[in-house]
């Protein structure tokens, strides 16, 4: 399943770096790719397990950028 994600309050590209190395190594993340300058997120993941992924998605960003908020859903 590939979905686009809009972010809020991303501040920086380190951050969105380091955000998207992270999101790779959860598993059902086929692939990932954070665009700092557009503030989204393009995720190739399994659609099965689509809540839970988001959640550990959620979760490993907020740990990350505590500011930036996920607009899913």
């Amino acid at each position: 399943m590939k979905k686009i994600i809009k972010l809020e309050n991303l501040d920086c590209a380190s951050c969105a770096s380091k955000m998207e190395n992270a999101i790779k190594k959860i598993e059902g993340v086929d692939n990932v790719s954070v665009n700092f300058m557009m503030q989204k997120m393009k995720l190739e993941i399994n659609e099965a397990n689509y809540d839970t992924i988001m959640m550990e998605i959620k979760k490993v960003c907020k740990k990350i950028e505590p500011d930036c908020t996920i607009l899913d859903k």
